[in-house]
């Protein structure tokens, strides 16, 4: 499979997407001072990954297989570090770091919806739609790590 310049830089640019989330869930994972918030960053990170290293196959002219996995964010239940009546400095912290992620998530789940069009192959829009949808699970997940602790 060879792609188009428009297609590469495409890919490219979402690789630098994916490289950033790595970067931060990894710092995150270190700064947050909930070991349940820790737990998801590095979670995540993980995932991110992946998904750079999907994206790099398909650089390298294949296409790997998705799993559409759309149940990590509905099946997401974590543990309540802090009350919805504390107020200190380490919720706050948290808090911050929780809510920067989902506007990342957000972010980079807008650009798989609109790179998905660039693409004839199916095989790549299906797997961009499906790291996509990982990215909403994502911001599910943070969002109920917000809800369970009384962030949001």
């Amino acid at each position: 499979m060879i792609l188009k310049e428009k297609e590469r830089t495409a890919i490219e640019d979402l690789q630098t997407q994916e490289k950033s989330c790595v970067e931060k869930y990894g710092k995150y994972a270190k700064e947050a001072k909930d070991p349940e918030l820790k737990n998801l960053f590095s979670r995540l990170q993980k995932e991110e990954q992946k998904h750079y290293d999907s994206l790099s196959q398909v650089l390298n002219g294949s296409v790997p297989d998705c799993d559409c996995n759309d149940s990590q964010g509905r099946d997401y239940t974590p543990k309540a570090a802090y009350s919805s009546m504390s107020s200190n400095a380490d919720k706050e912290h948290d808090a911050f770091l929780a809510t920067d992620c989902i506007g990342t998530e957000k972010l980079v789940s807008g650009e798989y919806n609109t790179d998905v069009f660039v693409f004839g192959e199916s095989k790549i829009r299906k797997l961009l739609a499906d790291i996509q949808i990982e990215e909403q699970n994502h911001a599910e997940m943070l969002f109920k790590y917000k809800m369970a602790n009384g962030m949001a």
